[in-house]
């Protein structure tokens, strides 16, 4: 169980430097079957990493640049007449893989955007009347550019409800960078990254994150930083049960990417601010949203009290 996450994690490593937290919680992602939205400026490496973690797993993965005339049949697939067997054939789009990235995903029509509604929330597609089950794992990781506006379309709350997490890269020391420098000087890691784990091994481990012990305790402490966010005045629209679930599962899903089999609220409030902050609408912070989110979390869990218990089992 360790040992495959710590391969995984030494594999992207080979790749990535300094990213070790946004790594950990990424694979947390991962074992909690969500997705992550990777916001954050050009060049800071959100691509390398989705597609370091890629390559670390033997499944199958796609690839998709969202443009603002991209079709949701580009998503998804469709339908057409083969003109040999003289019947309609289903050509499976770029959605049908394990491992997904949707680059720039602000780029494409709300239309095109909620194409990938069904297929994250139910791990399925419906074409023409006809419902596909996409095959496990399925994990899609979005990219975006929050400084840049043109040409993009805001994601609506429904769309980012689906994502578990959103995510920022952190930005490199000194040291860090000029070992990035020094790392790519002459060669390219990532064309060189083997996998070092199953689709099936990652399917066993989404399992044992359920099986993670998290104290009754403990589940009444997310409960508590839910509901202190629909009483908090500055926060229009706060945590919903949905919210709360998405908390439970990452919480469980870090605590199996740190070596354990409980939860502790270390966990829980690690998690809190990649989790909750997407999911909540802070009064008049229109521009600035996403770090008036995390300002707004970060307030609630400095309010909400932290249980002391003995958390094993």
């Amino acid at each position: 169980m360790k040992e495959t996450i710590d391969q995984i994690r030494r594999n992207i490593e080979k790749v990535m430097i300094g990213q070790k937290e946004t790594t950990d919680l990424l694979l947390a992602a991962l074992l909690a079957k969500g997705h992550v939205l990777l916001e954050d400026v050009p060049g800071m490496g959100k691509t390398v990493l989705a597609r370091s973690l890629a390559k670390s797993v033997s499944a199958s993965f796609g690839r998709i640049q969202f443009t603002p005339d991209l079709l949701p049949s580009d998503v998804t697939g469709l339908n057409f007449f083969h003109q040999q067997k003289g019947e309609f054939v289903f050509s499976s789009g770029p959605v049908f893989c394990n491992i997904l990235l949707a680059d720039e995903i602000n780029r494409a029509t709300p239309r095109t955007q909620s194409s990938l509604l069904e297929c994250m929330a139910e791990r399925q597609v419906t074409v023409d009347g006809v419902t596909r089950e996409l095959s496990a794992p399925f994990f899609v990781v979005a990219t975006e550019n929050p400084v840049e506006t043109l040409g993009t379309y805001p994601l609506p709350e429904a769309q980012l409800d689906r994502f578990l997490m959103r995510l920022s890269m952190q930005p490199p020391t000194r040291q860090e960078e000029t070992a990035i420098l020094s790392r790519f000087q002459k060669e390219e890691p990532l064309e060189q990254l083997a996998p070092v784990c199953t689709a099936q091994q990652v399917c066993s481990l989404q399992e044992q994150a359920k099986e993670v012990y998290i104290h009754p305790v403990l589940l009444d402490y997310i409960a508590g930083i839910s509901q202190a966010s629909r009483e908090e005045r500055k926060i229009v629209m706060g945590v919903s049960p949905r919210g709360s679930l998405a908390l439970m599962r990452a919480s469980q899903a870090l605590a199996l990417v740190r070596g354990r089999e409980f939860t502790t609220p270390e966990d829980i409030k690690e998690a809190a601010v990649p989790v909750l902050a997407h999911r909540i609408l802070v009064e008049g912070a229109s521009q600035g949203a996403a770090e008036a989110q995390k300002q707004a979390v970060e307030a609630l869990l400095s309010r909400v009290e932290v249980p002391t218990e003995d958390w094993e089992r």
